[in-house]
């Protein structure tokens, strides 16, 4: 009983991987992509003010959630012909058409520490270091314009202000991550 459960197991799991991989094998080497040739998962922004967000890939399916801010961070979790499942920093999943959305990388500050308490912030510095001089105070869910990561820190923009903010404060670029 126990093989069998433990063999079947295994066949599943090697099912499931030779699924999620394709073609290439890329997860294999550590990065999905999708059928468009770029990496899942991914951070993308609404270029739109207004976007609806569905509940499968077409105008067939019904609009679970409008969202009303264009610049907002999306990460692209399932493409389908021309359709991105994507998921916001709440955690709310849905599908918008890939004309929606943009490559402009956005990110909310620490979006989890929301309604935490009066004196939580989240520090831009002028430097990317923990003892560089204070440019802002952000509070948590503050929308920012990320034109850089370096894999621990990142240059941003919010309301005014520019800066690094701790990669690791933002929803918006994975642990690691470096792009400009």
């Amino acid at each position: 009983m126990r093989r069998t459960f433990f063999t079947s197991f295994l066949a599943a799991s090697i099912g499931l991987l030779t699924c999620f991989s394709g073609a290439d094998g890329a997860l294999a080497q550590g990065v999905a992509k999708g059928a468009s040739g770029l990496p899942l998962p991914r951070f993308v922004s609404l270029k739109s003010r207004k976007v609806n967000i569905r509940i499968g890939p077409s105008t067939d399916y019904a609009v679970s959630w409008m969202y009303m801010k264009s610049g907002t961070p999306m990460e692209i979790i399932q493409e389908y012909d021309n359709w991105r499942r994507v998921r916001d920093a709440e955690g709310t999943e849905g599908w918008v058409n890939q004309a929606l959305l943009s490559g402009e990388r956005t990110a909310v500050a620490a979006p989890w520490m929301r309604g935490k308490g009066k004196d939580i912030y989240v520090n831009m510095r002028n430097e990317p270091q923990q003892s560089a001089g204070l440019t802002a105070k952000l509070e948590p869910g503050v929308m920012i314009k990320i034109s850089e990561c370096n894999g621990d820190w990142c240059h941003a923009e919010a309301n005014g202000a520019e800066g690094w903010i701790a990669q690791a404060e933002i929803w918006g670029a994975y642990p690691g991550e470096a792009f400009k």
